[in-house]
């Protein structure tokens, strides 16, 4: 999928250790603000139990994860939306991801220097959150001034309309708000989409923590928990440096051995990575057999000829219809010739719109 997660934060957060946890794109990692200047992308592969599961039952020569795009963006200081430090080049790399994973230093260390010169996480979180709401408050006047002239020398009641979702959002943002707090219809969502507000993306907060931390957090989290509490995003408790520490070990039972030490059922990365696909709107469907067994990346909502277009553009063009298996009848049944004979494969039309968990095999013809 082209969709992709921007990491964000001020210098020394912590962003590139967690970044080099996910992905084997290894990024620059050292004590001085700015060590990540240009943006490090990383492919990264979704962890899911039920890939494992159907691999068991169909033994296939081949297995292939979905996979998700993550971007290390340099780190950010106050007076970017007007081009201080790497300001300019930071608005621009997070205006082309599609959410933001904003990672808020939440421990103690005095080995690593904060750029502030003292651990708040709430005013790291306030410094970007104002720089991006400045940026964004002038693409809202800019396009207030534009369609208040469409709307005055014509009957265009769709510049009116934009107008007024343009104030509304210009209002929160004067509050220090940001986009995403205002409340639109899908319709007046649709008009403003092309406003490409920074606020406006899916956003969740990664508080790195010292390893005491990483089940229970500690205060700092508690008051970043208070501080968004009417934002509309999620929060996650990671220890970074001890992330990296478990991606080190070389066998899978180490790394469950470290894990359970820290009373950790599953690396902190794995659920970063699944908060980033919610993130994103993104679910999953597979296709199995002998050859492979293959997980698919859609975007919530989507229909099957558009979910069999992620395959191959063929699939979608000469669209027939959509053989559909449930995962837990798979599952529970064990074959697809076992579904069949059961009755649980569902024959789908263009209309269908595919669950995530889907087990699919599209008809076509072109």
């Amino acid at each position: 999928m082209a969709l992709k997660c921007g990491i964000v934060g001020l210098p020394n957060v912590g962003k590139s250790t967690l970044f080099n946890c996910l992905s084997s794109a290894k990024a620059q990692s050292a004590n001085f603000p700015f060590c990540t200047i240009e943006p490090n992308i990383g492919i990264i592969t979704v962890p899911d139990q039920r890939l494992i599961e159907l691999e068991k039952i169909d033994k296939p020569k081949k297995v292939v994860p979905t996979t998700i795009e993550i971007v290390d963006i340099a780190g950010l200081v106050k007076g970017a939306s007007k081009g201080e430090g790497l300001g300019n080049q930071f608005l621009a790399n997070i205006r082309e991801t599609d959410a933001i994973i904003h990672v808020l230093r939440c421990f103690e260390n005095d080995n690593i220097t904060h750029v502030d010169g003292s651990i708040n996480p709430v005013r790291d979180k306030e410094i970007i959150d104002t720089e991006l709401q400045l940026k964004d408050l002038e693409t809202v006047e800019a396009r207030i001034t534009k369609w208040e002239k469409v709307a005055k020398h014509g009957n265009d009641n769709s510049a009116k309309k934009i107008v007024e979702v343009a104030s509304r959002y210009r209002d929160a943002l004067v509050q220090g708000k940001s986009a995403r707090t205002v409340e639109l219809t899908e319709e007046e969502k649709k008009l403003t989409r092309d406003f490409f507000l920074l606020t406006n993306k899916p956003v969740l907060y990664a508080c790195n923590v010292d390893e005491a931390s990483a089940k229970n957090g500690n205060a700092f989290v508690e008051q970043v928990k208070e501080a968004i509490k009417n934002e509309n995003a999620e929060i996650l408790v990671i220890a970074a440096a001890t992330e990296a520490d478990i991606a080190d070990l070389e066998t899978y039972d180490e790394k469950q051995m470290f894990l359970e030490e820290l009373g950790l059922e599953e690396p902190g990365v794995n659920m970063l990575i699944h908060a980033a696909y919610r993130l994103l709107n993104l679910q999953t469907y597979f296709t199995t057999g002998a050859d492979e067994s293959r997980a698919w990346t859609f975007v919530k909502g989507i229909k099957a000829p558009q979910a069999a277009g992620i395959i191959h553009t063929d699939f979608e063009k000469g669209f027939i219809r959509a053989e559909v298996i449930k995962y837990s009848d798979y599952i529970r049944l064990r074959s697809e010739a076992a579904c069949r004979e059961a009755g649980k494969i569902n024959i789908e039309g263009k209309e269908y719109i595919v669950q995530d968990g889907d087990i699919m095999h599209f008809r076509f013809n072109v």
